[in-house]
C-alpha cells in the first residue's frame, strides 16, 4: 500500500453526506424513518497505526480490525435514540518520529477528528500534546504508562486534560522477567539494551524502569549507551555483555535489531543462557526469523487466544478472535491482534456512553469515568489511581517449538503470571541450553 492510499480518508457507504447530502439523508430516512432527523455530520475518528518502517510488526492486524470495524459501523452509531454517521481516517506514521508529528497535526488541524486513536506508542507523544491543546479526546495503547506519562511532563496524580492511554508499565515488565529468572540457576548478571525511543527511555528510567528493579531482586545490571533506531552494530555491547559474562540478556528493542545483536553474538563466542528481551520477541515473524535460535526466547505477554477475556462489541472470546485472523488471514495470531480490537471496544464505548458523541468533552468525560471489560481485560481509567491511565494485564512468556505436525513451528508458552493471577500459566520457565 503506498503512502497516498493510506492517508485517504475512509468513508463508510452511510456516510456520504458531502455533495448530495439531501440524497444522503433521503437514504438514512428509509434506513432510519424515525432517526433521520438527527443525521448531522459525520462523527470523525482518526487512527494513527505504524504500517510500515521498522514497528510494522506491531501494526500487521490493523488494517484487517478496521475492515470489520467498517463494516460494523456502515449504518453508524446509535446514542441516546439518535443515530450518528461514522468516518475513519486512517494514519501511517510509517514508525517515524517526524512523521508521526506530522500525521497527528493533519488529523487535528485538516481533518478536525472528534476522537483520535493512536495505536503507535512513538506517535502517543505528539497526538496528546495536540489533542491535549486543541481539545480533542484521545486514547491510545500499546506504550507502558511510563512512557506515555513522563514523556510530557505528565504526573501521576494530574494526567492530562483530554489525552488518556491504557496499557501496562514497564515495572510490570520487570516483576514478570525476574519471576521466570527466579525459577532457573545463572549468576544473575543482566546485560541491557535499550533502544533510544520513549517506551526504551521507560524501560531505562533509573527511577522508575528496569535499572531499580534488577538491583532491588539482587540482580546487577551490565549497562550499555542507548542505540538509535537504524542501529545495526551491536559490537560493543556484545563485548561488554562477554567480558563481564553476563548469563542473561534484556531490555527493550524490536526484532530487527535483535536478529542482528543475536547474529553478532554468536560470531563472537557470546551465547547468554537467557534471552529476555521487551517487544523483540512479541511476534511470530521474530521467531521465524531466528529459525530453531527462537526455542526458548522470552518476553511480555500482553494477551494470548488463551487469555480468559471477550470482547465487548462483538461477544467473541480471546480464543474465538484469534482463530478468526488465522482462519482469514492464514497467519499466526500475533499480540497485538487483542490490544488493536480493543482500542475499538474503548473508543465506540466513549462514543456510546458521552451524553453528546460530538461534543469533545462530554466523550472526554466518558473516557475519564470509564470501566469496560474487554477482550484484553478490563480498562479502567475512572478507579486508577494514575490519572489519564487504566492498567491492564500482563504476564511473561517463553516461545517453545509445537509439536510434531503443528500447523506453525513455535507457541507462546505463558511461564509467569505475578502482576496477573487470572491469566493461566502453562509451562516452566527453562534456560537457553536446556532447551538446545
Amino acid at each position: 500500500m503506498n503512502a497516498k492510499s493510506i492517508s485517504k480518508k475512509h468513508t463508510t457507504p452511510a456516510v456520504d453526506l458531502g455533495r448530495r447530502r439531501s440524497i444522503a439523508l433521503t437514504g438514512a430516512a428509509l434506513a432510519f424513518p424515525q432517526l433521520a432527523l438527527a443525521q448531522s455530520r459525520p462523527i470523525k475518528i482518526g487512527y494513527i497505526t505504524a504500517l510500515s518502517g521498522v514497528r510494522a510488526a506491531f501494526g500487521v492486524a490493523d488494517e484487517w480490525q478496521l475492515a470489520r470495524m467498517r463494516e460494523m459501523l456502515k449504518n453508524g452509531i446509535e446514542v441516546s435514540g439518535k443515530r450518528h454517521a461514522v468516518e475513519i481516517v486512517l494514519k501511517d506514521n510509517q514508525s517515524d518520529a517526524n512523521r508521526s508529528q506530522q500525521v497527528a497535526s493533519d488529523l487535528v488541524l485538516r481533518d478536525k477528528v472528534d476522537l483520535m486513536l493512536v495505536q503507535d506508542g512513538d506517535a502517543a507523544t505528539p497526538a496528546g500534546q495536540l489533542c491535549d491543546v486543541h481539545g480533542i479526546p484521545m486514547i491510545s495503547t500499546m506504550t507502558p504508562w511510563q512512557a506515555f506519562l513522563f514523556a510530557r511532563g505528565g504526573t501521576i496524580g494530574k494526567g492530562f486534560p483530554f489525552s488518556f492511554n491504557f496499557f501496562w508499565g514497564a515495572d510490570d515488565v520487570v516483576k514478570n522477567f525476574v519471576a521466570m529468572w527466579d525459577g532457573v540457576k545463572t549468576n544473575k548478571a543482566v546485560g541491557t539494551l535499550y533502544v533510544d525511543n520513549p517506551p526504551g527511555q521507560a524501560f531505562a528510567d533509573p527511577l522508575r524502569g528496569m535499572p531499580p528493579a534488577l538491583r532491588d531482586a539482587g540482580y546487577n545490571q551490565v549497562s550499555s549507551s542507548f542505540f538509535k533506531v537504524a542501529t545495526d552494530d551491536f559490537s560493543n555491547q556484545v563485548a561488554t555483555f562477554k567480558a563481564k559474562e553476563a548469563q542473561i540478556a534484556s531490555g527493550f528493542m524490536f526484532e530487527s535489531h535483535f536478529a542482528t545483536f543475536w547474529k553478532q553474538a554468536q560470531q563472537a563466542g557470546y551465547r547468554p543462557e537467557v534471552c529476555t528481551i521487551a517487544g523483540a520477541f512479541l511476534f511470530p515473524s521474530a521467531l521465524k526469523a531466528l529459525g530453531n535460535a527462537g526455542n526458548g526466547m522470552s518476553t511480555e505477554v500482553w494477551w494470548t487466544p488463551n487469555y480468559p477475556f471477550k470482547s465487548s462489541l462483538t461477544g467473541q472470546s480471546a480464543q474465538a478472535l484469534a482463530a478468526d485472523w488465522e482462519k482469514s488471514t492464514g497467519n499466526q495470531w500475533t499480540q497485538p491482534l487483542g490490544y488493536a480490537h480493543a482500542l475499538w471496544e474503548t473508543g465506540i464505548a466513549a462514543l456510546k456512553t458521552a451524553a453528546d458523541p460530538l461534543d469533545r468533552k462530554a466523550v472526554r468525560d466518558a473516557i475519564r469515568d470509564m470501566v469496560l471489560d474487554t477482550i484484553v481485560g478490563k480498562v479502567d481509567f475512572k478507579n486508577s489511581p494514575i490519572k489519564s491511565v487504566a492498567k491492564t494485564s500482563l504476564a511473561g512468556g517463553q516461545w517453545r517449538r509445537s509439536a510434531a505436525g503443528a500447523r506453525f513451528p513455535f507457541e507462546l508458552q505463558v511461564v509467569s503470571n505475578p502482576t496477573a493471577r487470572h491469566i493461566p500459566v502453562g509451562a516452566e520457565f527453562k534456560l537457553l541450553s536446556q532447551l538446545a
